[in-house]
């Protein structure tokens, strides 16, 4: 174990890291992937409507479509409905348009943090309940969206799925969020990040909340439920190097909030007002999926050492080569 410690969360892979798992598709499912973009097409917003850039941005990215339908096990019916219901919720929701500030005080915690990648280059979420710091309220779903939108924006090319490890240490049953709390941030994990959670695993769980777990059982999906681990040999799991060292890895972190803070919003590029410092998107063809998009949907296997090069090569550009419009997002022709 390193016993220097750092203030910096670990932000890419680790060298030689094969991203997985890999999704192949046959014809049959290509023509579902195709069918299922179509149908969302139909029933997108408006062009003039203020929100149709991010709807179209979502839409766009190369593993949305490819989930709903694995979720609805390649029903069309089902797969329709799913993404129907997304829609709707993002619409309302907004959840990638959430300003920092608006949930800041609910990460000077870090009772959520991002730190690290598991051996498939799933970026990693830390849950810690025992240092809940504010009054259940909606802002703390809020909140915790705005997490897995920031673990979506470090997920490596290839990658469409994420890790929580819930640590229990020092929670009690006041700090323990409330079953109906659970129950929404199950709905909207389940429902509107199909596919995303790669792995639950749950650490150091006290006897007096395994209560907790037999109260949200109704509430888990067979897939989720599948997917849950209780005090696995986390080395299994994830490289030491990526492992925060309380759990038996070298990455010695310490959380300082202000330190955290600065390094995901600039890492992230998110603007005061929630979009984005630099982004362009160029419409695709409606009802397609682009060539661009196809590779990058049919061949996921890339490894950490060309995910570092892509990065240091965006973040290399000079500001004036980016966006001349910093704080909102550009929708090209």
């Amino acid at each position: 174990m390193s016993s220097a410690t750092t203030t910096q969360i670990l932000t890419t892979p680790a060298p030689g890291t094969k991203i997985g798992p890999v999704h192949e598709y046959d014809d049959e499912q290509k023509a579902k992937v195709k069918e299922l973009r179509e149908y969302a097409d139909s029933i997108m917003l408006p062009e003039t409507d203020s929100y149709y850039p991010w709807e179209l941005r979502w839409l766009n990215q190369p593993d949305t479509i490819p989930r709903y339908i694995r979720a609805a096990k390649w029903n069309l019916a089902d797969g329709k409905k799913r993404i129907k219901g997304t829609l709707e919720w993002r619409r309302s929701f907004k959840p990638e348009l959430i300003p920092p500030d608006e949930i800041k005080i609910e990460d000077e915690s870090g009772k959520i943090i991002i730190d690290g990648f598991d051996k498939d280059g799933r970026p990693i979420i830390y849950m810690r309940p025992g240092r809940q710091n504010t009054e259940t309220s909606p802002r703390q779903l809020r909140h915790l969206v705005w997490c897995l939108e920031r673990a979506k924006d470090l997920m490596p090319p290839g990658q469409s799925s994420l890790v929580i490890i819930v640590d229990y240490k020092s929670t009690t049953l006041r700090t323990n969020p409330p079953i109906s709390v659970a129950s929404k941030v199950l709905t909207i994990l389940q429902q509107h990040y199909v596919e995303t959670l790669g792995r639950a695993i749950v650490v150091r769980l006290p006897l007096l909340l395994s209560f907790f777990y037999k109260g949200i059982s109704p509430f888990l999906d067979p897939v989720t439920r599948d997917k849950m681990r209780f005090n696995p040999d986390l080395l299994e799991l994830i490289p030491k190097s990526q492992l925060e060292a309380e759990f038996g890895g070298d990455h010695n972190y310490e959380f300082k909030h202000e330190d955290y803070w600065k390094q995901i919003i600039e890492t992230c590029g998110i603007a005061p007002d929630g979009t984005r410092v630099r982004e362009e998107i160029a419409p695709s063809t409606p009802a397609t999926v682009s060539a661009r998009q196809s590779t990058e949907l049919f061949s996921h296997d890339k490894s950490a050492s060309e995910i570092v090069e892509r990065k240091e090569e965006a973040s290399s550009h000079p500001a004036h080569e980016r966006s001349a419009t910093t704080n909102q997002l550009v929708v090209g022709a």
